[in-house]
């Protein structure tokens, strides 16, 4: 449930901080107040694109946040804890976006990207926009709307994975169809690049074990007169040798030890470094006798390295991944030589996942067969509460055309007849605009319920109607309040007076400046608002009465 929403500097609103109750809330105010603002707020919370033209004139940036309470949506938890975000039972988002048009994103305090944010705004709001209407007479938007419907993301998973591994095995047998129709005398050049990569070429860990031994046979007289060196200055027949001197002291320390136990450790630590040195003697006189520092080895190894790099310098890969390219051309060739077998063997692998194709096609057809039915009862209902007598159905055509499409084999189309006896016509011929609106709104509220978003949100999607019929859209709506929490902006009284919540949007001019607010209307205040609504500027006692019995007949 949505508990607060903060906005500042945004477009006319210079601050607005709303607090959020169950049920049913409605926003309204006189045309060009900005009823819609806190709409566009949740969009952008909802990771919308924004833009500079946000930030209200004269302010660095236009900001806003909202905090949710997740004790009822444990899925919405779950996610939480996956990306780390988790903050008890709550959800804060917050957004700031500047005047240089950049933007910033928060869940719970912490940054992220605008894509988390939209993920996470998935689990909480459902915005519904005064034009949706207009996105409905797409095919393609009634197919998703009807597969929300459905609930059968299993059934539209098979097909698509279906559908991309066989356009997967398509781009295979057009590559291999390709090469092998390609120059003959290529697999013949091919193999003489194979045949002399494959007489001199190295993986990356021989290669770096060739030019450690080609540096270290490249210094071999500084390596051994070096470590001559220092044998001699570790062990050598005078007394200033590094042995001897240790030896010298450890006896002293121990002698002074027998005055000062205090001193014990000291002898066993010059005990101790004169063991080490004569191990590290040791270890040098085992070095030079056992390195192999032979001239004639360093000059096959450096010829070695010659070739490599002219190699390397031919196929235009660093030396140390001539290996790798030898093994990139033994595939080349073996696909090039087996092109032809393996084209058949993928074309049985083609007519293999064409039959799975076909099965999961056909159970994501008989899925949205049995929602469409099921759907379309419920807008023909819809649709006689609104004043509309005819009938409302699905058509679904399956289709070879699309043959392997992500969305399956269907076609459908929104067919209505607006009264009893006419043709059914597709929806996106529906001349009349208020017609439109009706049959769009009983197509929406119909649906609604189709997923477990908390937070329902309609921004004049009354457009277009008025009278009963706006009565019935408003009784619909606070029965959609006893389940999902609804925020609804509307100029229409006979909805507004169905809220549990109702917040007036003002504007005033104050110092040349447009200021916006927004006020929570407690019962005196609403009935006038409501009044307004139904008489305008003029306020009658006939209006307000009438207000009164519309709020009381929502109760």
């Amino acid at each position: 449930m949505l508990r607060t929403l903060f906005v500042k500097d945004f477009a006319i609103i210079d601050g607005a901080d709303v607090n959020f109750a169950a049920g049913m809330s409605v926003l309204t105010g006189e045309t060009g107040a900005g009823k819609s603002l806190l709409v566009d707020a949740l969009m952008l919370l909802a990771g919308g694109r924004g833009d500079a033209g946000v930030v209200r004139h004269g302010a660095d940036r236009a900001e806003m946040s909202a905090e949710f309470d997740l004790r009822a949506l444990p899925a919405t938890r779950a996610w939480l804890r996956e990306q780390e975000l988790d903050d008890e039972e709550q959800l804060r988002l917050r957004r700031v976006i500047r005047a240089d048009g950049s933007s910033r994103a928060w869940i719970n305090d912490r940054p992220v990207s605008l894509s988390v944010l939209r993920e996470a705004a998935a689990f909480l709001v459902e915005i519904h926009g005064q034009h949706e209407h207009q996105a409905l007479l797409s095919r393609k938007h009634q197919l998703t709307l009807l597969d929300a419907f459905a609930q059968h993301p299993d059934r539209i998973d098979d097909v698509q994975r279906v559908a991309r591994h066989i356009a997967e095995i398509d781009r295979q047998i057009s590559d291999l169809a390709g090469a092998n129709s390609g120059d003959p005398d290529r697999v013949d050049y091919l193999r003489f690049q194979h045949q002399e990569l494959s007489n001199h070429a190295l993986s990356e860990e021989s290669y770096a074990r060739l030019v450690d031994d080609h540096r270290r046979l490249a210094h071999a007289a500084t390596l051994l007169s070096g470590s001559q060196k220092l044998i001699d200055a570790l062990d050598s027949d005078d007394d200033h040798s590094a042995t001897s001197l240790l030896a010298h002291c450890a006896t002293d320390a121990r002698k002074l030890a027998q005055v000062d136990a205090a001193l014990a450790p000291v002898a066993e630590l010059l005990e101790s470094a004169g063991i080490q040195v004569v191990e590290a003697i040791n270890e040098l006189e085992r070095y030079r006798s056992g390195q192999d520092l032979d001239p004639q080895r360093y000059g096959e190894l450096d010829t070695q390295l010659g070739k490599l790099h002219e190699l390397s310098r031919k196929h235009r890969v660093p030396a140390q991944e001539l290996g790798m390219r030898l093994n990139e051309l033994s595939d080349e060739i073996d696909r090039l030589q087996h092109a032809g077998s393996k084209i058949e063997l993928l074309r049985r692998e083609r007519e293999a996942a064409l039959i799975d194709y076909v099965r999961a096609a056909k159970a994501l057809s008989e899925s949205r067969r049995f929602a469409a039915t099921t759907l379309a009862t419920r807008v023909t209902g819809l649709l006689r509460e609104l004043a509309i007598a005819g009938a409302f159905e699905i058509q679904i055509e399956t289709t070879d055309e699309c043959e392997f499409a992500l969305s399956g084999r269907d076609e459908i189309e929104f067919v209505v007849s607006p009264n009893p006896g006419q043709p059914g016509r597709p929806l996106r011929k529906i001349a009349s605009g208020g017609e439109l609106a009706r049959i769009s709104l009983a197509i929406e509220v119909a649906a609604i319920g189709s997923d477990d978003v908390p937070v329902m949100v309609f921004d004049e999607v009354d457009s277009g109607i008025g009278g009963g019929t706006a009565e019935v859209v408003g009784r619909k709506l606070r029965e959609l309040g006893s389940t999902r929490q609804v925020l609804c902006v509307t100029h229409l009284a006979q909805v507004a007076a169905q809220g549990h919540q109702h917040f007036a949007v003002r504007k005033s001019v104050i110092d040349g400046q447009t200021h916006t607010r927004i006020e929570p209307l407690d019962a005196k205040p609403r009935v006038d608002e409501i009044a307004r609504m139904l008489g305008g500027v003029e306020i009658t006692s006939a209006t307000r009465s009438a207000a009164k019995e519309m709020i009381a007949a929502a109760r």
